[in-house]
């Protein structure tokens, strides 16, 4: 009895926090399939964006399906990886002055385009960052925890990139329900 009370409570508590699970990836209805594209050559991002966005029920278009004289394949969206930048920033020395600790900082910039090439989310940024301690006498396991720390924030942007592009397409749909009819006539006419 404790239990199910206990489970009552919880389940009551989450509804009322506002915690839902998220909702799949909403993309415009008229859009056939979505091809990733990058600057960066061989991009780990680019991965990681075609598998979000095949696991969220659309038709992914790869890079080397395309016809080469085109640039861009007919009827296909385009996400746009315009550019993605690392660095490291040290936030804190030793008294030899020697960096102790930094911030790992990873920047993206990108765009969502119709197959018409009209656009549905504009051009924009966005950057994470994560700390790390890097201690001089041991560049192993710096180099190691550096590495776990870029696949991490690799995965983090592709959720982030998914979700604006999930938020815009969601507030265009809202206002296309919220917009207001053409007034109809007795006869059924538009006027």
């Amino acid at each position: 009895m404790t239990r199910y009370l206990t489970a009552l409570i919880l389940a009551a508590t989450l509804t009322g926090c506002g915690f839902h699970l998220r909702n799949k990836l909403a993309l415009p209805a008229d859009m056939p399939a979505v091809q990733v594209d990058s600057a960066v050559r061989y991009s780990e991002l680019v991965k990681i964006l075609n598998r979000g966005l095949r696991s969220s029920g659309a038709t992914v278009v790869e890079a080397g399906d395309r016809p080469a004289m085109a640039g861009k394949k007919p009827g296909v969206a385009r996400l746009l990886v315009r550019s993605e930048r690392w660095g490291d920033l040290p936030i804190a020395i030793d008294g030899q002055g020697r960096a102790q600790e930094y911030s790992l900082r990873y920047a993206v910039v990108f765009s969502f385009l119709r197959p018409d090439g009209s656009v549905i989310v504009p051009e924009q940024a966005v950057e994470l960052s994560r700390d790390y301690v890097s201690p001089p006498q041991d560049v192993t396991g710096t180099t190691t925890e550096r590495e776990t720390l870029a696949d991490e924030l690799r995965r983090e942007m592709s959720a982030s990139i998914l979700r604006r592009i999930d938020s815009v397409v969601r507030a265009d749909v809202e206002k296309a329900q919220k917009a207001p009819k053409p007034a109809e006539g007795a006869a059924g006419e538009v006027r």
